[in-house]
């Protein structure tokens, strides 16, 4: 075991990287439950981004082209979620189920002709003179942009839904559905509206992943992380700055666990490739004391009629 070969810095470096597609999912996610609508469809929002930005990108040189074609391929498929249950009223339960299956089955299809394929590079985004600064430099200054734009989501997302008029409806329309009708608020736009902006962040999420992240296509590459960001939601007790938290933590247990393995440390393979999930969900479970963010009408349709 060589625990020399373990770099701090870049492990560090390392945890944004990971935490990084975990963020964006679940701040989709976050907004779509504070909106009173369960989505468990993100996982299979999350492979449909990796494969649309992957193809697009590889078809145009552009990776940004790539990451807005994701963000338009999470919103399409959320799109569907949202028919299902916000006019055809169906369960959303079910209905997230469904769409995760879909959405696993369509990109391994599309997916067939990217096996072994290489995505173009995004370019470096060293900022100047603050990527200097000895430590804090490398870690948190020589990122690509993508991990900016998901730090300033969360800033954003915080800000919307804690000041603005337009974060008080989503919420007054996630607490109670029927009231906020009665205010003459135009609830199942508002649900659509919240539904396709998660289903964005998914995607884009997913693409971090194939396109930088893990800069390949293989099938089912998301593994998993779109489930963890349907917990974190809900073991953040709904508060963007506990997501970002639970983010790192998952990101930071994921890095130093591969970190571990290439050291040779003499702990199973099996056990320290399950630590992020178990350490995660404890430790988040810890977190959430506070439960009080819960929207009340999460999960609920929401009838015209009444």
């Amino acid at each position: 075991m060589d625990m020399s070969s373990i770099n701090p810095i870049l492990l560090l470096a390392s945890l944004i990287v990971a935490a990084t597609p975990l963020l964006l999912a679940a701040l989709g996610e976050l907004v779509v439950e504070k909106a009173g609508v369960l989505n468990l469809g993100v996982e299979g929002m999350m492979i449909t981004g990796a494969i649309c930005g992957f193809a697009i990108a590889v078809n145009t040189g552009s990776p940004v082209l790539g990451l807005v074609a994701a963000a338009i391929g999470g919103a399409a498929l959320s799109l569907l979620f949202a028919i299902l249950t916000q006019f055809a009223l169906a369960n959303q339960v079910a209905s997230g189920l469904a769409l995760t299956l879909f959405g696993l089955g369509l990109s391994a299809l599309i997916g067939q002709g990217y096996q072994g394929v290489k995505p173009p590079a995004f370019p470096e985004f060293d900022i100047p003179i603050l990527s200097k600064i000895p430590v804090l430099g490398p870690i948190l200054f020589t990122q690509d942009f993508v991990v900016y734009l998901a730090f300033f989501l969360t800033l954003g997302t915080w800000a919307v839904l804690k000041y603005t008029r337009a974060g008080l409806i989503l919420r007054a329309v996630g607490e109670n559905h029927d009231a906020a009708h009665a205010l003459g608020y135009k609830v199942v736009r508002i649900r659509v509206l919240a539904i396709l902006f998660g289903g964005a962040c998914a995607g884009l999420g997913g693409a971090y992943i194939s396109l930088i992240r893990v800069p390949q296509w293989t099938e089912g590459m998301t593994a998993g992380i779109g489930w963890i960001a349907l917990a974190l939601v809900v073991f953040a007790s709904w508060k963007p700055w506990r997501v970002l938290l639970g983010a790192c933590l998952f990101g930071g247990v994921n890095v130093l666990q591969l970190n571990l393995q290439a050291a040779g440390i003499a702990i199973p393979v099996e056990i320290l490739a399950m630590s992020p999930y178990v350490i995660t969900i404890l430790v988040l479970v810890i977190m959430s004391a506070d439960r009080s963010g819960a929207p009340a009408s999460l999960g609920r349709s929401f009838h015209a009629s009444q």
